[in-house]
């Protein structure tokens, strides 16, 4: 089930990537209501399950949002450390370094692998949450994919290498997931990583997804969008047993 549901990150990943090789013209609506998805997620189950995981196991409430302020920080500043950051890069005019994008596009790919073995921990909780968790990969993965090619096109690689690239990123979250069938986390470790992800993801959408989907196309459609995400996930995880 966990490989199952991850193989809907690869393609997820690769329509991204697809999508950046042919054109951008509607992807702000789609980048708005990933976020949305990803806040949903993370306000209406990952944020509930930590509380009654942290009740059941007697953790204090804090411990797990200690994680999520390390999680949401700690990527900050590895993003900004490996310069993931590209949207306003064409400020300071053209910059064509090859080799600059395919390290950009690797990092991608670990964080890509980051993203299964969360899928996969989330399952290890319920399956309610593996699900959520899932919902929330699957809509940043598209931007993952987009975020992939773009780099390296942007800095000179031929479409080949970034074809090459992308495919890379798109398996990096089924290998991840696979990986966590082969070790199982105790309930007070698994409540922490909870709170690290809940960081992370709450990061991904703030941080990367929003400014992206508003940078070129900033417009009330897009905001509304993040709205509708929001809803649909508090509907989709209502609905969910």
């Amino acid at each position: 089930m966990v490989v199952l549901v991850a193989l809907a990150t690869l393609v997820s990943t690769a329509l991204g990537g697809l999508f950046a090789l042919r054109n951008r013209d509607r992807l702000h609506l789609v980048l708005g209501f990933s976020a949305g998805v990803i806040v949903g997620v993370v306000t209406f189950d990952l944020l509930p399950e930590i509380a009654h995981l942290a009740s059941d196991t007697g953790t204090n409430f804090r411990i797990p949002m200690i994680g999520l302020a390390a999680g949401f920080l700690g990527f900050h500043v590895l993003e900004k450390s490996l310069l993931l950051h590209h949207s306003h890069e064409s400020e300071y005019g053209q910059h064509h370094h090859p080799s600059v994008g395919v390290a950009s596009a690797l990092a991608l790919s670990a964080h890509s692998f980051t993203d299964g073995v969360g899928i996969g921990l989330a399952f290890q909780v319920n399956h309610t949450v593996g699900f959520s968790v899932a919902l929330a990969v699957i809509a940043h993965d598209f931007a993952d994919g987009l975020n992939t090619v773009s780099l390296m096109l942007a800095h000179g690689n031929k479409r080949g290498r970034a074809l090459a690239l992308l495919a890379l990123d798109a398996a990096a979250p089924v290998v991840g997931a696979a990986a966590t069938l082969l070790f199982s986390v105790p309930a007070r470790d698994l409540l922490i990583y909870l709170g690290v992800f809940a960081g992370f993801l709450l990061y991904i959408g703030a941080s990367d997804i929003l400014p992206e989907a508003h940078a070129s196309h900033p417009s009330r459609l897009t905001v509304a969008m993040t709205v509708v995400g929001v809803a649909a996930m508090y509907v989709v995880i209502s609905i969910l047993p």
